[in-house]
């Protein structure tokens, strides 16, 4: 695992950075994100309780909510960070197949 610095986005560009949670303790998720500019500054931030699926599902989901909530803020040219790997992964080698991921589907349309 690499310890890589947070980047500020490209001129014309915002960074969305989002990541999900699981409760050990209560039988909910949580997921969430920020959408920074161009210094760095705040452009806005969400965050939701959803119903509990696996780690990789909640990721998705969280992925899903950060490209909606971006969308309807009027951002349309974004980068997207995930500490999912996995997901990322996923995602950029177009990888869903015929799985039952029906997020990671939404998220490549």
């Amino acid at each position: 695992m690499t310890k890589d610095r947070w980047q500020f986005p490209n001129h014309g560009w915002v960074k969305v950075n989002v990541d999900g949670s699981v409760s050990t303790f209560k039988p909910r998720a949580t997921i969430g994100g920020v959408v920074r500019g161009l210094n760095g500054s705040w452009m806005g931030g969400f965050k939701m309780v959803v119903g509990l699926a696996n780690v990789f599902q909640i990721e998705a989901r969280a992925l899903l909510e950060g490209l909606k909530f971006s969308w309807a803020k009027g951002y349309h040219t974004m980068e997207i960070e995930s500490d999912n790997s996995i997901l990322v992964a996923v995602i950029q080698n177009g990888l869903v197949g015929n799985n039952n991921y029906d997020k990671v589907r939404l998220i490549q349309d």
